[in-house]
């Protein structure tokens, strides 16, 4: 007889019954973050018809709208030459009544002093391009965890990644979060950050082109056309689910938008 339990992670207390609501810096405007704007949209809105406190966003993007990003993108085409950030966020709070915030800066260490309490938040979700940035924002939220408790205590990073036709979505705990006792499960306090373990991969992966598409069809021979959104759409549901169900059996998963596989990641 198989007497293995399943192991599983349980959502903080703090996403299921905020006080205020719940705190996400999404860093990366992107054709993935664009997109998980749109999601977390929904998310906010559904959240507040079930009686939840909802999401309060904050967008970091320091890159201007080219015609590149047009099409692939979350832009329309009068929004050429406008920040990223503030375009998306604008639009989010005309459309939902939001009052969500808008960076025009990067997300990294040399700016920190001019994040103050910007900075911080209950989750972070990560759409950047290279894998420099990752390790950078990882070394930022690691140093976030200093135990205290507070409303925008960190709790969780979702980092999303791709290359042309495959990609991946990890959710990490920032420190670790405490568990109930469980007759049923195993639980899990802690989720490693991507870059603790799968660091060598990603080194291996990194490309050093970082030149800016002129055109779309350039863009679509880097990524295409809906990888962004599939991530985005599967991305987000791992994180509806620790809303809505308080627990997950995965942490994230493998896609291969090219031959429609996919491959959860189970918590281990």
């Amino acid at each position: 007889m198989n007497n293995n339990k399943i192991k599983v992670h349980f959502t903080d207390n703090y996403l299921i019954n905020p006080t205020n609501p719940v705190t996400i810096n999404l860093i990366g405007a992107g054709g993935t973050g664009s997109k998980v704007l749109t999601v977390l949209m929904e998310m906010n809105y559904s959240l507040i018809q079930l009686r939840h406190s909802g999401l309060q966003v904050r967008l970091w993007d320091d890159d201007l709208i080219t015609d590149a990003n047009l099409g692939r993108q979350r832009f329309a085409e009068s929004e050429v030459g406008l920040y990223k950030s503030v375009a998306l966020i604008n639009r989010a709070n005309r459309w939902v009544g939001t009052n969500w915030k808008a960076e025009t800066q990067k997300f990294k260490k040399s700016e920190s002093e001019n994040f103050s309490e910007n900075i911080l938040s209950n989750i972070y979700i990560s759409c950047v391009d290279s894998v420099s940035a990752r390790f950078e924002i990882s070394d930022i939220l690691k140093s976030l965890n200093n135990g205290r408790y507070y409303a925008d205590r960190p709790l969780y990073s979702l980092d999303f990644g791709n290359s042309k036709n495959t990609g991946q979505t990890i959710l990490s705990t920032i420190g670790t979060i405490k568990q109930p006792n469980s007759e049923k499960y195993e639980t899990v306090d802690h989720l490693p950050f991507i870059t603790d373990e799968f660091g060598d991969l990603l080194k291996q992966s990194e490309t050093n082109d970082d030149t800016p598409s002129c055109s779309l069809a350039e863009a679509l021979e880097k990524q295409d056309l809906f990888i962004n959104s599939t991530l985005a759409q599967m991305g987000s549901s791992l994180l509806w689910s620790l809303f809505r169900n308080g627990l997950t059996e995965n942490r994230g998963f493998f896609l291969n938008l090219k031959n429609f596989h996919s491959q959860p990641i189970k918590i281990a």
